[in-house]
This record gives C-alpha cells, sequence and structure tokens, in this order.
C-alpha cells in the first residue's frame, strides 16, 4: 500500500532533501554477499558509463570469496578481483568508460592498496578513469557510497567495495571465506544498502557526476539513455514507483554554504514518528539528533526507540574518541527514558561473537525507511560528504524490511518474529521474548568508563567534529590532505633512501 495521499508527506527538497524523483524499482540488500553478487551481474551488463564513487575501492579483494577457480576466475567465467573483472567489463563493452573516485585521505587509511590502484591507472585500459577527491575541508573526508549504471540503475548505501565487508546475512563463526589477502580471517560484517531503477537512479547519476566534476574539473557527458533494462532476474523487486528523496551531507568549502539536509531529514522522521523508531548505525554521537531522541523519550506515550550500534569500534583510539561520546548520549537518553522506551543494542554470532554493524538505516514507523552513508554522529552531519536516500511507504515494503532486520539480528524466522510482536504489541516486547541470551541475539550496550584519552578525546571531538549553518571552512587554502598525501609520500621515500643508505654504508665499513 503506498502513504496515503491525505498525508503529507515530510520531505521538502532544498531542506531535508536535495530532491525527490520517482524509482521504477527498488531492492534493499542486506549484507556485501549478496550486493557483490548483484554487483557484478550490473557491471557484465553496463554498456556506456559506470560510475563508482567511493570511500574506498581495494582492486585485490574476491568479490565471491571461496568462488575462484584455479585461474582466479569466479563461477561467472571472469576474474574474481575487483581490479581484474573491471578490466574484463571493459574490455568485453567497447563504449564502456568506469570513473572511479574515491576519497584522497584512503591514501593515508590504506598506503597498501596504492601498488594496484597505480598499476590499474597506469597499466589499465584507458577507458577506466580514476580519481582522488580532495575537494573538501581539512580533515574531512567524502564517505558516500554510490554506484551508476547506464543512467538505469543505482546503488546508494554503507557498502564499500573493499576489504573486510564480505559477509552472509548467517554471519557464520570462523567462515572460511571471511578472510583477509594476508589471511587472517576477518570479523563478522553488517551492512546494507540499495537498489534503483528510473528517475532517481538518473538524479544519483547527475549527483555523481557533479561530485567528478568538483573534484577533477572534467565534466561527464550524460551516456545514451536508450540502453536497455540492465536490473538482474534475480534480484527482487521490493517496491515499483516509490518516490525516493536524495539526502546530502556537504561541508562548506570554496565559498559553498553547509548542506545538512540528512541532519534534517533525521530529526523530521524522529519528530514524525507515533510508535516505533529503528535505527542501525555505526557510531552513536550525533548531539542534534540525540536530542531530538531525547525530546520524544520525554514525552507521555512516545515512540519506542531501538538502537543496533557495534559492540566496539575497529580501533582502540576510535573507541576512546567515539564510544565514550556514545556513552554520554546513552546516558542522557536513559536519564530522559521514564516510561522505559529506549535499547541500544550489539548483534553476535551463534557463538556470542560480536558482529560488527556498519549499516546506516533509520526506520520511523511503518512511514519512513531511510538507508545510506551517513551515521549518527556530528561528521556526518556536518563534516563528511554523505547521501542518503529514504521513501515514505510502502507501509508494508517498511514493515517487512524491520522484520527482515530484527529477524537476523536474533537468530529467528521472520514469521516468528512477525507473530511474536503481534502478541508483544511492541518491538521492544517482542525482542525480549525472543532474545534468549544465548546463541544468536542481541545484547545490551552500557556505556563505558571513559579514562582520560577517551574523556578527552570526548571533550574536543577531536575525530567527531562538524560545522554548524552560517559557518565557514578556513581550509579552503593553505595545507589540504593531498598535500599531506604527498608530504608522507616523500617522508616515505626518505626513509626507504636512509635504510638503503646505512645498509650500503655499513657494509662498506664492515
Amino acid at each position: 500500500m503506498q502513504r496515503s495521499q491525505s498525508l503529507k508527506s515530510i520531505f521538502r527538497s532544498d531542506e531535508n532533501c536535495w530532491r525527490v524523483a520517482r524509482a521504477d524499482k527498488m531492492a534493499l540488500i542486506v549484507d556485501a554477499a549478496d550486493y557483490f553478487r548483484v554487483l557484478r551481474k550490473i557491471i557484465l551488463n553496463v554498456k556506456h558509463e559506470l560510475l563508482l564513487i567511493g570511500w574506498d575501492f581495494d582492486f585485490e579483494i574476491e568479490m565471491l570469496p571461496g568462488d575462484s577457480d584455479e585461474d582466479g576466475l569466479a563461477p561467472d567465467g571472469f576474474p574474481n578481483q575487483l581490479g581484474a573483472f573491471l578490466e574484463a567489463a571493459v574490455e568485453r563493452a567497447p563504449d564502456l568508460n568506469v570513473y572511479l573516485l574515491k576519497w584522497n585521505g584512503a591514501a593515508l587509511a590504506a598506503p597498501g592498496r596504492w601498488v594496484p590502484t597505480i598499476a590499474l591507472s597506469v597499466f589499465g585500459s584507458d577507458r577506466i578513469h580514476f580519481a582522488l577527491d580532495g575537494h573538501h575541508p581539512f580533515g574531512a573526508c567524502h564517505h558516500q557510497k554510490i554506484v551508476v549504471a547506464d543512467d538505469k540503475l543505482a546503488f546508494c548505501g554503507g557498502i564499500d567495495a573493499t576489504e573486510d565487508r564480505w559477509d552472509t546475512s548467517e554471519h557464520l563463526p570462523s567462515d572460511p571465506r571471511r578472510v583477509r589477502k594476508d589471511g587472517s580471517p576477518s570479523e563478522p560484517w553488517h551492512d546494507a544498502t540499495s537498489a534503483l531503477t528510473g528517475p532517481a537512479a538518473t538524479a544519483l547519476a547527475e549527483l555523481s557526476r557533479m561530485r567528478w566534476q568538483r573534484a577533477t574539473g572534467d565534466t561527464l557527458e550524460r551516456p545514451d539513455r536508450k540502453a536497455e533494462d540492465i536490473w538482474p532476474d534475480d534480484l527482487g523487486v521490493d517496491a515499483t514507483d516509490v518516490d525516493v528523496a536524495i539526502a546530502r551531507t556537504e561541508p562548506p568549502y570554496d565559498g559553498a554554504p553547509l548542506i545538512n539536509e540528512i541532519e534534517h531529514l533525521y530529526i523530521d522522521s524522529i519528530k514524525a514518528a507515533e510508535h516505533a523508531i529503528y535505527i542501525e548505525s555505526q557510531y552513536f554521537a550525533s548531539e542534534t539528533v540525540c536530542a531530538a531522541l531525547e525530546a520524544r523519550l520525554r514525552e507521555q506515550g512516545g515512540p519506542e526507540i531501538i538502537v543496533i550500534n557495534p559492540k566496539a569500534a575497529l580501533s582502540q583510539f576510535e573507541d576512546d574518541a567515539m564510544h565514550v561520546l556514545r556513552a554520554r548520549m546513552i546516558d542522557s537518553l536513559r536519564a530522559a527514558d521514564h516510561e522505559d522506551r529506549f535499547r541500544i543494542y550489539y548483534p553476535v554470532t551463534s557463538e556470542g561473537d560480536p558482529i560488527y554493524v556498519h549499516a546506516k538505516i533509520m526506520i520511523a514507523d511503518a512511514s519512513v525507511l531511510r538507508i545510506g552513508s551517513s551515521n549518527l554522529n556530528d561528521r556526518s552531519m556536518g563534516f563528511d560528504t554523505e547521501c542518503d536516500v529514504a521513501i515514505e511507504g510502502p507501509e508494508a515494503l517498511i514493515t517487512a524490511f524491520r522484520v527482515r532486520l530484527l529477524s537476523e539480528h536474533l537468530g529467528v524466522e521472520e514469521q516468528v518474529f512477525n507473530d511474536k510482536l503481534q502478541e508483544e504489541g511492541s518491538l521492544i516486547g517482542a525482542i525480549y521474548r525472543l532474545n534468549t541470551g544465548q546463541g544468536r541475539g542481541l545484547r545490551p550496550i552500557d556505556p563505558r568508563a571513559p579514562g582520560i584519552i577517551g574523556g578527552f578525546l570526548a571533550d574536543t571531538r577531536l575525530l567527531d567534529p562538524r560545522y554548524h549553518p552560517g559557518e565557514v571552512s578556513t581550509s579552503g587554502q593553505g595545507v589540504r590532505p593531498r598535500h599531506l598525501t604527498l608530504i608522507a609520500g616523500v617522508a616515505a621515500l626518505g626513509g626507504l633512501a636512509y635504510l638503503a643508505w646505512r645498509r650500503w654504508d655499513g657494509g662498506g665499513r664492515g
């Protein structure tokens, strides 16, 4: 059922979204195993233009882990590694141009990936175009995860085509396919994205080409719109003819003002909810969003609020910075929660190992579903570059997706969760009844003690800064991330030269 036309939409262009565009088809994809499988099929069918906009790309990952033959080919007969697969796709389609744009700070975050990246850029097809995006204030990053094929089909969500992302929805303990290139195991990982066709895909293509132009100065021509439908036969269609709001965060830069549509959309969705607010996020530290949640908890008879987070961050330093902030948010929300309507959990495998939550999802009642790249932290509200998509209805789709997510986390069949939800009349009640505390399930998150380092990082928000409306970036001039990358490269070369000289000098005197 579509959202009733008598209900006023919360979507407002140029305020809480960039624009609203129709999706002829829409699918919601949970976890990277399914996403990478579908992405390969799309790439093999694209004819003219493939836009890949991401935080990072690792060209050495296997898109289908464990499925390579002795020649490194996947069951579809093409190379399993991402970089070689893209080269094969370009060779297969003589008119195809591939544009890969990633955050330039990834050069510092993962320097080991430079070799395959440079090899693809220098020795790969001249129809594979690679660029680093440094068009942002110092310290900010481009965090969008968008793929668009021929202006016909687009993906927008939280999944990067990089290491440590692949997992199935079963999140099997010690899954041998969940392994890094060096052979070490990768932890269970939960993520999500969306697939869209029609004008919504065209709009995401326009946004991607705008970003390419800002980063490189080059204008990409729009491909032939007569390209055939490339929706895979085995990708289920969750909705048809649905309006999609596209919301952005863009920091002020080079004279352009802050765009914080995502922040407005979060807050408007929270205000509109009547029964339940369901959130999945990598972080839980946004001051404005948590203030909006706190206001709802202070009400009489307000909505339930369920948050799914990782147990811990990916490093101790990040944990000190972000999860001390989370602890403060939890304390504030629990103090406001006079009707016992707030829960925050982390998911675990059947053996009790934490599953890392990287998905960025918010569902308000059965009315609004938002999925994208933005986290619930201040960076995503006003510092990094983000892109989310949101829909209002169909109610059956939104309800089913929430049931699908919670059933996955609890390790039960969807019908079992639905039956329990009907019995209890609340999400919190259903979770409580099905969450046995043994094996697969959800575990409560308790605030952690700050410590000296954590307290300092939380007080200063050193890793979680933001711009507010009206503030102007001062980093349009001076040292930029690309300069630091160059400095780091020169320093590394200097260090290698010094070590070589020491060995030569030591050998000469010996």
